[in-house]
């Protein structure tokens, strides 16, 4: 508008010129001020509104073909095993066993009875060792907050009385059920020294007899056993196979245990030959020892008794009766010297007419 102003007003000849000039350069500024208006308006509609991704066309990636050879089948003691059968525990939601046991004993224990408790301590790698408790009337609570302090759900408690009686304790910390068993028939891996040998941290196969599934009771004792005698699956300081046996059988009343090497016959090349699976074997390694249960309790070392066995004879019962026999042949003794003399008295012999020959 002011080029048009300029051009129209009547101007001398001497100022022709400098309004030409003028005029050209206003309009190329004019010309180029719309041009970068223009150029600015279109960037900022192209950049004004983003696309969506739906709008966008998605990019086909093309799938190989797997040339790849199949994966070989597992070789296992049972035999081949597809891996395409095995599941894999990718849901978080899936159980995983956590558990952990405490191993303690009482003061005053005898060697043979800590040794037991040792080769105990070894078979279980989930398990932890602590300190010896003073066996009291207060123990339950003392071992339920050791329990909890060492973040473990069972405990295994060695309790020895008189330096002569073991009794075991399995107890499911700290709402229970607990269990009291008397240990008798002793014998440590020291003791044995048998041929059978495993490797230290080998998950075991729990194995138990018929017996179990006959009362409620030993129902109960063969779940309480299986969690804690039970290595949890992919535990850091377990071996992950099986290579030795647990055998829990029930026999006169009593569980007796054994510990068996699952033993499996191979070559020269260190390889099983076929059919060898077949040709497994049973090695005992040891320990041995057998669980009297005394009773079983709703709570964690107490509270409301749910059975109690009524063959059981505490062992201070049967030592009692051992002296009431010796006693009654100190007894015998006595009344059998008593009639020798009421019978040397009542008899008495006659006198003999050479008696008083070498008195003289």
């Amino acid at each position: 508008m002011v080029a048009l102003a300029l051009v129209s007003k009547p101007s001398s000849p001497s100022h022709t010129q400098f309004d030409r000039v003028l005029l050209s350069s206003s309009l190329v500024n004019v010309s180029h001020t719309k041009i970068v208006s223009v150029g600015i308006l279109g960037f900022q509609r192209t950049m004004g509104k983003k696309r969506k991704h739906s709008e966008t066309d998605a990019v086909v990636v093309p799938t190989k073909k797997d040339d790849s050879a199949p994966e070989r089948p597992k070789r296992t003691l049972l035999g081949w095993k597809d891996k395409k059968d095995e599941v894999k525990d990718v849901d978080s939601s899936i159980f995983r066993n956590k558990e952990k046991v405490l191993v303690i004993c009482s003061r005053r224990i005898s060697y043979r009875y800590r040794h037991l408790m040792l080769n105990v301590v070894s078979l279980l790698p989930h398990c932890k060792k602590d300190n010896k408790v003073e066996s009291k009337e207060s123990k339950g609570a003392t071992l339920n907050e050791l329990v909890e302090l060492k973040s473990c759900s069972s405990c295994l408690f060695f309790e020895c009385r008189k330096q002569k009686d073991l009794y075991l304790w399995m107890a499911k910390c700290s709402s229970g059920p607990s269990v009291k068993f008397l240990v008798s028939a002793v014998h440590t891996m020291e003791e044995l020294k048998l041929t059978g040998n495993h490797l230290q941290g080998s998950r075991p196969i729990l194995t138990f007899s018929a017996n179990f599934d006959n009362d409620a009771h030993w129902k109960l004792l063969k779940e309480i056993i299986i969690q804690i005698f039970g290595i949890p699956k992919e535990h850091r300081k377990s071996k992950p196979f099986h290579d030795h046996v647990f055998v829990f059988s029930i026999a006169d009343g009593n569980i007796w245990f054994r510990n068996y090497q699952i033993s499996v016959p191979h070559n020269e090349s260190d390889k099983v030959p076929r059919g060898g699976l077949d040709k497994m074997t049973l090695i005992e390694v040891g320990p041995r020892f057998c669980l009297n249960p005394i009773k079983i309790f709703g709570g964690s070392f107490g509270g409301p008794t749910l059975y109690e066995n009524p063959l059981y004879v505490s062992p201070n019962e049967i030592r009692a009766l051992q002296k009431k026999k010796k006693g009654g042949k100190y007894v015998k003794k006595v009344k059998a010297k008593t009639r020798r003399k009421m019978h040397e008295n009542s008899n008495p012999l006659e006198q003999d007419e050479f008696a008083d020959m070498w008195k003289e």
